[in-house]
């Protein structure tokens, strides 16, 4: 499987540019150029966005003449300032990050929940990147202390991660949903012994999920075998959608009632129960987006997520995907950041689209269906390969906007075609 464009893998990606990121995965760095095969051959011009789908594939990074950054570093560093000197290391939610990256939530969809999600484990660990374990892995397999029960996918995940990451870098952030506040994940993992090193260093999060970009207004989606159907009818929704006597069934989520209320109370619950947790809160591309961020922030969340509608998931309807929910651009848009850590995902695997949600606001951006594929490819190397493609162009990019930390960029970095776009 690993180290060709023919080979064959169990796991896909329709619509998303798997080819570009099996190829960041093999090959790291020379991936940020056209294939040495063609040096010398070829003339290269403009290229339209690999699958360009958004407002945001659309939009250019427009670099300045005049770079006052660029000169302060200069006088700094005593020389011209290069590519490798912009700074990546910043602060994601609370949790300190070699770059402004982290994984995006897994949950209990069969893609991550085996050894690709523990290859990402480690793998982003290694990286110093914080990483979200996602919804509804408890209530589905169990947590793994009863003696009969297997290590679940969430404890095997936490201790890949904390064998792994570096000291001072990185950080564990597990979401909970409705079923697994029933199920008490949070308190499971605020007491247990796996997670005691990352707490007590304060790199543990815990991530309220309000919903997600892919299938906005509904709960998770997977589908399980009639013997565990039965097993869980108890907890969740299940509806055969396929008929027959071996076919799974389909296990729904709920997404979760919130008002005002709710939400601030529920953020103020979890800072009052888990003081020594960082607290997160993953909004979905609803059209209040702007309204659930700033009261999220202003009851003590450190850490905002917004998927756009472009965010990948293992299961939802066909008709939710492309028709509901606001694109990431809208959502970065229509949100008043100030000094509070917003997190955006939905399609990213490459530095324009990264830089340009950093520009427009995101503190860090998140790696999702990119990051499984990636660890599909090389579950030793492959992630880390991705990692280092997207750094280096992360550091071409900020450079060339005339900037040296990812907290210099600004919205006029960016710019958006037709007028209507216009910020």
């Amino acid at each position: 499987m690993i180290g060709s464009d023919d080979a064959v893998s169990a796991l896909s990606a329709t619509g998303f540019p798997e080819h570009e990121v099996r190829r960041r995965a093999r090959t790291g760095l020379g991936a940020a150029f056209p294939a040495m095969t063609h040096y010398g051959s070829a003339l290269f011009g403009e290229l339209a966005p690999v699958a360009a789908t958004d407002a945001l594939d659309r939009a250019r990074l427009v670099p300045p003449i005049f770079v006052p950054k660029r000169m302060a570093a200069l006088i700094e560093l005593g020389r011209e300032p290069l590519p490798g000197d912009v700074d990546l290391t910043t602060v994601i939610g609370g949790l300190n990050a070699t770059a402004p990256i982290y994984i995006s939530a897994f949950g209990s969809t069969a893609a991550a929940s085996g050894d690709l999600g523990i290859a990402v484990a480690a793998q982003a660990a290694a990286a110093g990147i914080p990483m979200v374990i996602g919804e509804n892995i408890v209530p589905v397999s169990g947590y793994g202390r009863v003696i009969d029960e297997e290590a679940s996918s969430l404890l095997s995940r936490i201790a890949e991660y904390a064998a792994s990451v570096p000291d001072g870098f990185g950080g564990v952030v597990v979401q909970q949903s409705t079923e697994d506040a029933d199920a008490e994940v949070w308190n499971l993992v605020y007491s247990d012994p796996t997670a005691a090193a990352l707490s007590a260093t304060g790199r543990l999060a815990f991530e309220l999920k309000v919903g997600q970009g892919a299938k906005p207004g509904l709960g998770g989606m997977t589908m399980v075998s009639r013997e565990q159907a039965a097993h869980l009818a108890a907890q969740y929704d299940l509806v055969d959608i396929y008929g027959g006597a071996q076919t799974p069934v389909l296990r729904c989520g709920t997404p979760g009632t919130f008002d005002e209320e709710i939400l601030r109370r529920q953020i103020m619950l979890m800072r009052n129960n888990y003081p020594r947790c960082r607290v997160w809160v993953k909004l979905p591309p609803a059209r209040d987006v702007h309204r659930a961020a700033a009261l999220a922030w202003a009851a003590g969340a450190d850490a905002v997520t917004v998927d756009g509608a472009e965010g990948g998931t293992g299961w939802a309807p066909l008709g939710f995907l492309g028709q509901v929910g606001l694109p990431l651009a809208e959502c970065l848009r229509r949100i008043d950041v100030g000094d509070n850590s917003l997190l955006a995902s939905g399609r990213i695997w490459e530095g324009g689209r990264a830089v340009k949600c950093l520009a427009l606001g995101a503190s860090a951006v998140g790696l999702g269906r990119a990051a499984l594929i990636a660890a599909d490819e090389d579950p030793d190397q492959g992630l880390t390969g991705l990692l280092d493609c997207l750094a280096f162009e992360l550091r071409l990019m900020i450079s060339a906007l005339g900037c040296y930390r990812v907290g210099d960029l600004g919205t006029g970095d960016v710019w958006f075609p037709g007028a209507d776009e216009q910020r």
